[in-house]
Parts: structure tokens; sequence; C-alpha cells
């Protein structure tokens, strides 16, 4: 039985999945985060199903002994290819991905009209394997969908580029003005990186394109769940660093996580946790082996 100071487990690929700790703690400041960026095995989206699913097993068998109150998956390309198969792995642990609350929102989006256009970016693993279209077409049979890849946005993201550096724009207006003239009702982010050029993509898009930000209505789909089970952790009589409610861990020791990581948050990291691949392996190894037994 989870208890409301029980932790919120994160985890994604590399560093996107913090735009979803920005806004976790947006709408739950009090609540303590551990974040895992599977950095040495980034990038997911080159990855088989079968593959990425095992990383995610393994970071999640990780921290059993932490007794997590939920894990999100905060990752795009994993939340489509491993979400079924790891809740059926851990039955007893609450699980929830990116895409489901970024479809619902962007179905919520079109409002009354009869036929809306919804536009879709993310990476090639993401686009590949329909997950958006099946989440949609679950709730809005008529809607029309655009799909495209946008696999340079992630690496300029990661470069720190700002929102008005021209490969920014060249990059943005190559890849949604196709889109943007077919006259696209909603526009969804579907990569947890995507937020860090939300200002410069709605922009573009104009006032009369809805974008969706995946990692805030992942986010918002968090804070209901815990609200509904009663499992919001209580206001601290003082008030908390952020920082002291983030604990980060990695699997590659490059300083260049944390150099990045107080850009997608909006506040600098203590200090991250390096856990090698090969420990991974072994805990979860062990736990296949118990449960065989």
């Amino acid at each position: 039985m989870s208890s409301a100071d029980a932790p919120i487990v994160v985890l994604d690929s590399g560093l996107g999945g913090l735009t979803v700790v920005r806004s976790l703690r947006t709408a739950m400041p009090h609540e303590q985060i551990l974040y895992f960026g599977d950095t040495a095995r980034v990038p997911y989206g080159s990855k088989s199903a079968a593959t990425v699913t095992s990383f995610v097993r393994e970071i999640i068998t990780y921290f059993l002994d932490r007794s997590p109150k939920h894990v999100v998956i905060a990752c795009n390309t994993a939340t489509a290819l491993a979400l079924p198969a790891i809740r059926v792995a851990f039955p007893h642990i609450s699980i929830s991905g990116v895409i489901e609350p970024g479809a619902k929102a962007a179905v919520e989006a079109c409002g009354a009209k009869l036929e809306p256009v919804i536009g879709i970016i993310g990476t090639e693993a993401t686009i590949r394997s329909k997950a958006y279209e099946r989440a949609i077409h679950q709730r809005r049979h008529r809607a029309r969908m655009l799909l495209r890849p946008t696999p340079l946005l992630v690496p300029i993201i990661e470069e720190g580029r700002s929102a008005d550096d021209p490969l920014v724009s060249l990059a943005l207006h190559q890849y949604l003005w196709p889109m943007i003239e077919r006259e696209i009702d909603v526009l969804v982010l579907g990569c947890t990186h995507y937020p860090m050029l939300k200002t410069p993509i709605q922009a573009l898009a104009g006032p009369n394109v809805r974008v969706i930000d995946s990692a805030e209505r992942c986010a918002e789909d968090v804070a209901r769940r815990l609200t509904s089970a009663g499992l919001l952790r209580s206001a601290p009589v003082e008030k908390t660093d952020p920082s002291r409610l983030l604990q980060c861990f990695v699997t590659d020791e490059s300083p260049r996580f944390a150099a990045l990581a107080s850009g997608f948050l909006g506040f600098p990291i203590r200090s991250c946790t390096w856990v090698s691949t090969d420990e991974l392996h072994e805990r979860d190894r062990a736990l296949q082996l118990r449960r065989a037994s």
C-alpha cells in the first residue's frame, strides 16, 4: 500500500523528461521526485520495442525498494513501445505515460468541429508506432491527422540553442509549415523535449492553432490520479527548496546532464547519482529469477 509521502518516479531516456518534472513541480510542488535519465543508452527511438521495454523494466526494478506511489514514463517513445507490457510486469504499481493525456487534450481542443485536423510531431519511433493515431481515434473517429517525424529538434534543444537562433527558426519552419498550410486546428508536441520550444512553435503556428504540451498534460493527469487516490503529499510547514525535492539518477557520468538540466527545470540540480547499466541488469535479473522460482 503506497503512502502520500512515497516518491514519484519519473523516467526517460535522457533529458526530455525533465519538462515533465517541471510541470509536476508546478502542479504538485510538495512531491518528492526521483528522476532517472538513461543517458548511457539514449536514444530509445532507434531501438526495438523489446529492448526499450527491458530498459524501462530495469529502471523501475531499481526503484522498487523506494516503494514509489506512481511511476511516470516521461518519454513518448517508451510510452508507445513499452507501457502495456510494463503495466503487466508491475501490476501493483500505478504507472502512466505521456501519450494518453496528450491525445485526450488534443481531442478536447478540437471542440465541436466536425472533421478537425490534428498535427502531431515527434521522434521517428513515436510517429512510426502510430500510438497517437490510435489514442486519438478511440476518442474522435472523424479526426484527420497529419504526422511528421522531427528528428533534428532534440539535438537542437540539447545543444541549448535559444528560440531566436536562426537554426531553430529554420528547422521549425521546415517541419511545421507544410502542416500549417494544410490548416491544422491542433498541434501535439509528441516529445517531452519539445515544450522547450513551445513559444516559437506557437508563434509560427499562429493564434488559431492550439498547441498541446504533452509534458504539461501528463503532469495534470498524474495530479488527478494522486488526488483521486488520496496520495497527495501534505505541504511542509516551511517552504522547501525545489532542488531538495528532486533526486536525479543517470547511467552516464557526463557533466553535460547537470549543466543542461537547469535549463529544463528552471533551477539547478544538486547532484546526480550514477547507476551502471550492469547494476540495472543484475537487479532486474535477480527479480526475474525470484519471480520464476
